[in-house]
């Protein structure tokens, strides 16, 4: 059973919480890759907006084609809300499936997704939501992280998580880095969407 977590991460956010979801998915017997989508803004821009060296950490970690995806049982996607929506590099990423989607290579397979904000309201549940749709379109079975994980119930402190997925906040200056939490929820969705894999596959 093979597992992609596809993801974008400009400063860290959700690849600490791609991290998380990866060591769920192997402790149910999954093989994972993660793979970042391609960068769409200049280097020049890049710098600019501080996470040039966040950037650079991460060079090793391949960039992901359209082509990869028929060869997994799952992909847990994972990208930061622009407007209440997965970000445009993402967007551009999944733009580029036409052929996937034409041929029917996705159908059936499972597909999962997380999130990061800013602030607690900052459309969380709906970058989730309207990324679940592109993966509807291409014939995904959409798993999300039920209440099962009793993190969801939390009401002690400030937490990401819903029942459609996995998310976290960063504050507007990116200085909130995921909570015990929430990564305890993005590990329990890569675990769930693993298991339910593999018992498709079964």
């Amino acid at each position: 059973m093979r597992v992609l977590i596809l993801f974008y991460s400009m400063y860290g956010h959700i690849y600490r919480m791609a991290q998380a979801v990866a060591e769920g998915a192997r402790e149910a017997g999954a093989e994972v890759d993660l793979k970042q989508v391609p960068e769409t803004l200049s280097d020049d821009l890049v710098a600019q907006l501080g996470a040039k060296d966040f950037k650079e950490s991460i060079k090793d970690i391949p960039l992901a084609e359209p082509t990869d995806l028929a060869g997994y049982d799952a992909v847990i996607v994972g990208a930061p809300t622009r407007f209440g929506n997965m970000c445009a590099q993402m967007r551009a990423f999944w733009d580029a499936t036409g052929a996937q989607w034409q041929q029917g290579e996705l159908v059936g397979k499972v597909g999962s997704v997380f999130t990061s904000t800013a602030t607690q309201h900052g459309g969380q549940e709906t970058t989730i939501l309207t990324t679940q749709i592109t993966l509807l379109h291409q014939g995904f079975v959409v798993v999300g992280l039920p209440y099962a994980f009793s993190g969801l119930l939390e009401m002690g402190e400030v937490t990401g998580g819903s029942p459609y997925g996995a998310s976290t906040m960063t504050d507007g200056d990116g200085s909130r880095m995921p909570s015990e939490n929430e990564l305890a929820g993005a590990q329990f969705q890569g675990r769930h969407v693993a298991q339910i894999a593999s018992k498709m596959a079964g």
